[in-house]
């Protein structure tokens, strides 16, 4: 399975967000320069973080984006089901019933095997994906950190930060 750029750059951006003190804001384009990534192309995934009611938005030229959850409500599936949406990785088109000489509907009464396999799979994807938290990813950082991480972040932070109320 491969997931899309934007699930690495919205994880990446949901953690940064969680650095904010209270009514700070990063634009995107802070956000996008942190990460070395494309503003466009994050601005459509922060839009989408936005409409999972994960990320909030705040307007006008001192605006940005700032955690609408704690890191502690946020997994990493909700995450990737914003950036990617809800449908399955594996859609099965029942092509065992195509091709030269099908054969008749009651040699397809029982769900396509495969199929039933690769939705397991799924199922167990998304439960790992559930169990983890932005909190459970900082605190692995934090505790593998020998303050180098932790001194970049703050220093970007000190800089872009934008306050506002909440």
């Amino acid at each position: 399975m491969k997931l899309g750029d934007g699930v690495e750059q919205a994880i990446h951006c949901v953690a940064a967000l969680s650095g904010l003190s209270e009514g700070g804001v990063l634009s995107a384009a802070a956000l996008a320069e942190f990460h070395g990534v494309s503003t466009s192309y994050l601005l459509k995934h922060l839009q989408a973080l936005s409409g999972a009611r994960l990320l909030e938005t705040v307007p006008g030229p001192k605006g940005g984006y700032r955690l609408a959850k704690t890191p502690e409500e946020i997994t990493l599936l909700d995450i990737v089901l914003a950036v990617e949406g809800p449908q399955p990785a594996f859609r099965c088109a029942e092509i065992r019933q195509r091709g030269p000489n099908p054969l008749p509907g009651r040699y397809f009464t029982k769900p396509c095997q495969i199929n039933a396999a690769m939705l397991r799979a799924e199922k167990a994807y998304r439960a790992e994906l559930a169990r983890v938290t932005i909190a459970d990813i900082l605190a692995d950082l934090h505790a593998s950190d020998d303050g180098g991480i932790a001194a970049r972040g703050c220093a970007f932070l000190e800089l872009h930060e934008r306050k506002t109320a909440r």
